[in-house]
């Protein structure tokens, strides 16, 4: 916790993550107008809130895109309020309302883990049908992850895979793989509160996409850095974009499990 109570700190720094609630995806420059200070100035408070993973960084071509994590502030107030309080206080609302009541003006879903083990063994559980059975639970993705290639999805640990629609589109062994995703499902109407037939036509058209990044994290001793991001959604509304937040992070928590002191495919069940 106190890399995180050193971060939030500073006014300036508590500004920043405002500005990234606000808006995610903010480069360097964009974060920086209007706070009266040097562009250095802002990138060191930045590397202070990425140490305490408030903040996560992703590269897009030359650009570094900065984007909030609010997990560690919701563990501080688990930790530092919900402990000892029997009822949720009022003054808890504003920053549940921060964490989850903005609208992103390009929605998208981008989630950063740390994990000791080697950039192959993570794309490989990213891409073997037995390390994916184990992690995400008997449900999850088949195919021969060459760019192009179909993806086929096992909705139902008991059931088969199914052709929906997914494709490859990178797969660069130990560095980054990427593919479409599928569209919901006639189970998942039953799952979201839609308000009528045409809100559901609607909604099943939506098809976005993931990206997973592998690369050395910036500590060496934090192990390897994997960059999920899952965009493409219609809206800040998404039905789809509400599922794949919450699943992603137990799916992933999973994986860091099973690599760290799981189970590996050499060793006997």
């Amino acid at each position: 916790m106190d890399p995180i109570f050193k971060a939030l700190a500073d006014p300036s720094r508590r500004e920043l993550l405002d500005r990234l609630n606000a808006r995610g995806g903010q480069t360097l420059r964009e974060l920086g107008e209007g706070l009266g200070m040097s562009r250095q100035a802002v990138s060191k408070h930045l590397a202070v809130l990425e140490s305490a993973l408030l903040v996560t960084v992703v590269r897009q071509g030359r650009e570094k895109l900065h984007y909030l994590d609010p997990v560690p502030i919701r563990e501080l107030a688990d930790r530092w309020i919900g402990r000892y309080e029997r009822h949720r206080p009022a003054a808890l609302s504003p920053l549940e309302q921060t964490l989850e009541g903005t609208a992103m003006d390009k929605p998208e879903f981008v989630y950063v883990i740390y994990i000791q083990t080697t950039a192959e063994k993570l794309y490989q559980a990213l891409t073997d049908p037995e390390f994916i059975e184990i992690y995400m639970g008997g449900y999850g993705p088949e195919s021969t992850w060459e760019v192009g290639a179909p993806v086929r999805w096992k909705m139902d640990p008991d059931g088969e895979f199914e052709e929906v629609g997914q494709r490859v589109l990178e797969a660069e062994p130990g560095k980054r793989l990427s593919y479409t995703w599928h569209t919901l499902q006639p189970m998942h109407r039953q799952m979201f509160d839609f308000a009528s037939d045409e809100e559901w036509e609607k909604a099943v058209q939506e098809r976005s996409e993931v990206a997973f990044d592998i690369e050395p994290a910036e500590e060496p001793e934090m192990g390897i850095k994997l960059t999920i991001t899952h965009d493409g959604f219609d809206s800040p509304d998404s039905k789809m974009l509400e599922g794949v937040s919450g699943g992603w992070v137990v799916i992933l928590s999973s994986l860091k499990t099973l690599l760290e002191g799981g189970k590996f495919l050499d060793e006997p069940a």
